[in-house]
């Protein structure tokens, strides 16, 4: 996906302690779907955020942060009891920054804070990094394997500083999607198989296909009420249908959902839910002209874009450097993914944790026998 320009200043973060610089100037954009996505064993996943941009979390997904403050909410507090229902949410609410690992400037690692797994560091022990000029942790690096690699900035420990004065509107849908590159479905996964193999490549559905698909889920369950639901036939239904079949009852009249969004046909009146992308900047979801009694399903931008507007093709061997498009799609198409299409558990639980309706009975029932969906290969 390319970097868009943020609905607001462009923003430098400064040490809270002596103001020195730490990134590079960035613009906001939204938080990434699969931002705390955990995949695979010893997977090599790429940079997270596009260079030159930074997301916000305010949720107690991120990095272990030391609050400065006394009697800061907890997260059930702060999320909503929905959230800790059964106690499965703790830890304090504190708001932090997420950039790109490339983007940072004036800052060291903490050599006795770099626990990891076995390929990098997990930031399990706190803030990684520290302000170059006054030693102040400011940040956790994560680069481990099977996480997306990121830099995590604490905002209790950073300040913001605005450069310049113009503050852009958000661009129009018609402009984003003149930009954008849907997301393709599978691609090469790297990974570590010992000192024998070392980094050998497979083909497998995407990463951030799978994390989107467990967002998707938990809306769509949560606008089902229980009841059966239906999805367009093709790729779409590869994704979710066999999900929604096991998940849902059989009972009761069948729920429609559809795609819907920028330059497609007029919609489906029979839909209920509507799968609509969602902006890269605010991440607000698209919605039709006049407003629509259909709940929005929320899909990043390049996943719909791939639904919506498939290409004909992969090609079979990356080239190491960009090729113009013409010659990709002359190129044999990948080898499909040996398993079906399973939607990322952690992903999904997460979702659904932190969504109203997370104490409905039926909707507990189904987080509770998640690890047996998992086993299944539904997850």
């Amino acid at each position: 996906m390319p970097s868009f320009p943020s609905g607001g200043h462009v923003i430098v973060f400064v040490c809270a302690e002596c103001g020195a610089e730490l990134t590079a100037p960035l613009s906001q954009v939204a938080l990434p779907a699969h931002t705390h996505q955990k995949y695979g064993n010893g997977v090599q996943l790429p940079v997270l955020m596009e260079p030159g941009t930074f997301a916000v979390e305010s949720e107690s997904w991120g990095p272990s942060w030391p609050n400065r403050e006394k009697g800061a909410p907890d997260a059930a507090a702060a999320l909503g009891t929905h959230t800790s229902a059964d106690g499965l949410l703790s830890g304090n609410v504190i708001e932090s920054f997420v950039i790109a690992p490339g983007d940072t400037r004036g800052t060291v690692l903490i050599p006795e804070k770099s626990s990891g797994y076995c390929c990098g560091l997990d930031g399990a022990d706190g803030p990684n990094m520290a302000c170059e000029v006054c030693g102040l942790p400011v940040a956790s690096r994560i680069d481990d394997c099977s996480l997306w690699q990121a830099v995590w900035l604490a905002s209790n420990a950073v300040r913001q500083h605005a450069v310049g004065d113009a503050t852009p509107a958000p661009l129009p849908w018609a402009d984003v999607t003149a930009v954008a590159v849907g997301t393709p479905p599978y691609e090469p996964i790297a990974s570590w198989g010992g000192r024998q193999l070392g980094l050998y490549h497979w083909w497998s559905w995407s990463p951030r296909w799978e994390a989107a698909a467990g967002r998707a889920l938990a809306h769509l369950l949560t606008a089902s009420g229980g009841q059966p639901v239906s999805v367009p036939h093709g790729l779409i239904s590869e994704v979710f249908q066999r999900a929604l079949d096991a998940l849902l009852s059989t009972d009761g009249p069948t729920l429609h959902a559809a795609l819907a969004g920028p330059n497609l046909p007029a919609l489906d009146t029979d839909a209920g839910l509507l799968l609509v992308p969602e902006h890269p900047q605010t991440g607000e979801p698209w919605a039709p002209a006049g407003g629509a009694p259909a709940y929005l399903v929320p899909l990043p931008l390049g996943v719909w874009l791939w639904l919506a507007f498939p290409e004909p093709h992969l090609p079979a061997d990356p080239p190491s450097q960009a090729l113009p498009l013409e010659l990709l799609r002359d190129d044999p198409p990948s080898p499909r993914p040996g398993h079906l299409f399973r939607i990322d558990a952690g992903v999904f639980r997460n979702t659904l944790l932190r969504l109203p309706t997370a104490c409905d009975p039926w909707l507990r029932k189904v987080l509770e026998n998640l690890p047996t969906h998992v086993r299944a290969g539904l997850f």
